[in-house]
């Protein structure tokens, strides 16, 4: 049988982990996708060509609630391409390094680094300046990598997409993108403090494009808890369950 060899820092000594013992350690680290506990049916959320939006005011966490998801999607081998408009390559990349060792940490799991090392594949960072953004030269680069055979990703998530200024006819261009290519695609949403939300909990600015989304989650804070809620998308029949973003690692958790 193949053994693999996994040191322990911590005890200066090596174990030996057989093939069957990698295979239940994947299905540790494939914690199931949080937000299906806020009641979802589809641990992917998301139908193929769908819209997912998580909206929060800044600072709360919008980035690293999709990191998460991100990181569900790449243990269960499902490619995803993160598009910054905001950040560098390298800052995205510390996001997904950091969240990922803080869930292997709180799973057990001994050698982070050499799993990091084998779902890192199943991720592409991609920037854009957000003034040179839009839905033809995403495609434009996304091409490029699919006909080089590079990458071809099954969701991309879009942090720091400029709703304010952006109309309608952006998204719904988008929207036939993720269409064309069978694509999953996630949006941050800047929400302001003083615009207070309609009667379904959305924001006013948000409004006229929120029937294009399929899934909207909010984080809410009150007092030092940051609050996940679902506004669209969850199944009627389910029971409501809280999530929390804990502030101090920034890992999903149910509320107590």
């Amino acid at each position: 049988m193949y053994t693999i060899s996994v040191a322990l820092k911590k005890e200066n000594n090596v174990i030996h982990l057989t093939y069957k013992d990698i295979i239940m350690m994947k299905k540790e680290m494939i914690y199931r996708n949080p937000l299906v506990n806020l009641g979802y049916d589809d641990e992917d959320i998301l139908p193929v060509g769908g819209f997912g939006a998580v909206l929060a005011h800044a600072g709360v966490g919008k980035t690293a609630l999709l990191v998460q998801l991100a990181l569900n999607m790449m243990l269960r081998e499902q490619p995803v391409l993160h598009v910054s408009l905001n950040d560098a390559v390298s800052k995205v990349d510390l996001w997904y390094q950091e969240i990922f060792h803080d869930i292997a940490e709180k799973f057990g799991i001994p050698d982070g680094n050499e799993y990091w090392d084998k779902i890192q594949p199943y991720r592409f960072i991609m920037t854009f300046k957000v003034e040179g953004f839009s839905a033809p030269k995403l495609e434009e680069r996304l091409t490029d990598l699919m006909e080089q055979n590079i990458f071809k990703p099954n969701t991309v998530i879009i942090d720091g997409f400029k709703f304010d200024d952006a109309g309608r006819g952006q998204l719904v261009q988008l929207k036939e993108l993720a269409n064309k290519y069978s694509m999953r695609l996630w949006f941050t949403v800047h929400t302001h403090r003083h615009e207070p939300p309609q009667e379904n909990g959305l924001p006013l600015s948000f409004l006229h494009v929120a029937d294009l989304f399929d899934v909207i989650v909010q984080l809410a804070t009150k007092g030092d808890e940051v609050y996940i809620k679902s506004l669209k998308g969850k199944s009627k029949d389910s029971a409501k369950n809280d999530l929390l973003l804990d502030t101090a690692t920034m890992l999903i958790k149910d509320a107590q």
